[in-house]
């Protein structure tokens, strides 16, 4: 039950919403003044029948008068006095009703011409709206498009593509400290080895060093591993001595 009441008054807000719909209430505005100004001129045609028929009988009661006049000299001229008399007094009462006639036919014709007045201003004024409400549909219209446009672009923003763009560039930039950082410490680590081998080399020669140092001390140890070194150098000497005779008997020219 309560989500009928509540689809009725959705339903109820959504005819509401609709009916104050400014094209339907500028449309309603017209047709309205149109129903008014229809209106008004059977009103006036109304009134200006009734100025007729009073114009109508004016001319009835002018020309009964008239004829009555007439009928009465007829009677006098015919000497009957009495069906004279008869005659002015029955044109008396047509005078009579005839001066009501022309007041009320003056005053009909006043409120004619005032109707024929309001309905042309009333023409002027229908015209008028429904001109400016073309115009303010036209303006309700150009509203609804800008709306349009400001709702399609309130998520138009470039941020995002800068932003990866920028976030690209720094993650380059950090790829690029990180491998000149690994450079840094691989040329670090090649000259520690450098140092490292300069290191052994400057061992071997204070070796080399002390162990001359021994000899010439005439410590037993240097003298212990002097003998292989004078035999090695004797074999040497030996062997570069037959190599020097053979190179001799090679060149020698042959006798």
């Amino acid at each position: 039950m309560r989500r009928f009441f509540y689809w009725l008054k959705a339903l109820f807000n959504r005819m509401m919403n609709r009916l104050e719909d400014p094209d339907v209430m500028l449309d309603q505005a017209r047709r309205d003044m149109q129903e008014a100004l229809r209106a008004n001129k059977e009103k006036a045609v109304q009134a200006i029948t009734q100025r007729n028929n009073l114009q109508a009988m004016v001319n009835e009661h002018e020309q009964k008068v008239a004829q009555l006049e007439q009928q009465a000299v007829m009677a006098l001229k015919q000497g009957n006095r009495d069906l004279a008399r008869q005659f002015l007094r029955e044109k008396a009462n047509y005078a009579a009703t005839l001066e009501s006639l022309k007041v009320s036919l003056a005053q009909a014709n006043e409120t004619v011409e005032m109707v024929k007045l309001a309905i042309r201003r009333q023409e002027e004024e229908v015209r008028k709206k429904t001109a400016e409400a073309l115009a303010m549909k036209a303006q309700y219209k150009q509203a609804q498009i800008e709306t349009s446009i400001n709702k399609a672009l309130e998520g138009f923003t470039t941020e995002a593509q800068f932003g990866t763009f920028e976030a690209a560039a720094e993650r380059i930039r950090e790829a690029k400290s990180e491998a000149a950082a690994r450079q840094e410490l691989m040329q670090s680590s090649i000259q520690g080895k450098v140092m490292q081998m300069e290191d052994q080399a400057i061992d071997y020669q204070a070796e080399e060093e002390l162990k001359q140092l021994e000899e010439r001390l005439g410590l037993s140890q240097a003298s212990q591993e002097s003998n292989p070194v004078t035999e090695t150098t004797g074999d040497v000497e030996s062997e570069l001595s037959e190599l020097e005779q053979r190179l001799n008997e090679t060149e020698r020219p042959e006798g």
